[in-house]
């Protein structure tokens, strides 16, 4: 079996798509996605299949590292994620060649479903507090949210009563015993965390995310003695060799790679398994699209390290958001878990005809860009 054509889909709402084909007519699916960065993701893909055309699918640890080091520069979050759509497309042949789910191939599941959350979003504690309301009712039992906003460099007693006023909204419309992690999304400064920190842990939450940026990581070390809450970071980092660090540290609880940012099923499989000998486990990230939440339940079906999964599908049916998928019941919700797919390859049958006429459309998705009252650039 040879590969004979790789083809790239710009399909709204933020998505991209990559579909891999074979000479023997086994095609494979990936997701290489950074949010906002679609186009360029479509032109390193084009420059990597020059590589890839003509090479046997079912080596992925021997094409792996060409795609990655195959030239004098290397990594990042872009070439990265082009890698990890072709890694996820690799596996997905492989495991429909040989009629097995990508789990199956990698030693068999150790679950058969995992715990899913997902995201509330917005400004106002009210709002915030009905989408939690919808999400419990809709059976999940853990939520995520933004405390902050815009902030100024220096946490000011409003803005600490902004963020407590959100938590404190959402905790009283959720409950005790519904799990609420915390995302401060890199927004926060060292200062400005050992304070925030502080003052939200009598909400009880699960984690907090990003409390820094992981390029402050080390501030990690001053603003854990302020909080006994996990902290979780990850999603911006893409390499075990980027987690090493990290993991060394000894101040991060919960790891939160991407397997569509990450290098695909492959790298971030060998990154669950070092933070496994740290003992700290992961909760991917995935606010993406369906092959990307099919990759990382793969990934939670081997690796026993992987506690909670994110996810930014729909739960009710039927959902727009499955339209790529010939079937929504390729996804099975209960209880606030979501069953690993036990079909061939990523487990899921996609809608080739529907996903061609959305990549006509396509996006330009873009994230927003904030400024402070004095006009200098936020972090979104």
């Amino acid at each position: 079996m040879k590969i004979e054509r790789i083809d790239s889909f710009i399909v709204p709402p933020r998505w991209c798509f990559v579909k891999v084909s074979t000479d023997k007519g086994i095609d494979g699916w990936g997701e290489p996605i950074v949010e906002g960065r679609a186009a360029t993701r479509v032109a390193l893909i084009d420059e990597l299949s020059d590589y890839l055309i003509g090479k046997d699918p079912s080596k992925i640890e021997q094409l792996g590292p060409a795609l990655y080091r195959g030239g004098s520069y290397r990594g990042g979050a872009l070439h990265l994620s082009a890698v990890a759509g072709l890694d996820q497309a690799l596996w997905d042949i492989h495991g429909k060649r040989h009629g097995m789910a990508v789990h199956q191939m990698l030693g068999g599941a150790v679950r058969d479903r995992i715990r899913i959350y997902s995201s509330i979003v917005g400004s106002e504690p009210i709002d915030l507090a009905r989408q939690a309301k919808e999400l419990k009712e809709s059976g999940l039992t853990f939520i995520k949210m933004n405390a902050v906003e815009v902030l100024e460099p220096f946490v000011e007693f409003d803005e600490h009563s902004k963020a407590v006023a959100r938590v404190a909204e959402v905790r009283d419309a959720i409950g005790p015993s519904i799990g609420l992690g915390i995302d401060l999304h890199g927004r926060v400064s060292r200062a400005q965390a050992k304070r925030l920190l502080n003052v939200l842990d009598e909400f009880e939450p699960s984690f907090y995310e990003e409390p820094v940026l992981s390029e402050h990581a080390s501030a990690l070390a001053e603003i854990t003695n302020h909080t006994s809450t996990p902290i979780a970071l990850g999603e911006r980092l893409v390499s075990r060799w980027d987690f090493r660090p990290i993991l060394e540290s000894g101040h991060v609880d919960i790891l939160q790679p991407d397997p569509c940012h990450a290098g695909g099923i492959t790298e971030t499989r060998k990154i669950a398994a070092l933070a496994e000998t740290y003992d700290v486990s992961l909760a991917l990230h995935c606010p993406l699209g369906p092959i990307a939440l099919a990759a990382n339940l793969q990934l939670a079906a081997v690796c026993t390290n992987i506690q909670l999964q994110e996810q930014r599908l729909s739960v009710e049916k039927p959902s727009p958001d499955l339209r790529y998928v010939r079937s929504d019941q390729s996804y099975h919700y209960r209880e606030g878990f979501v069953e690993i797919p036990k079909g061939p390859g990523l487990g899921i049958i996609l809608d080739e005809v529907e996903i061609r006429a959305a990549a006509e459309i396509g996006h330009r998705w873009r994230n927003p860009i904030w400024h402070r009252q004095d006009n200098s650039f936020c972090e979104w």
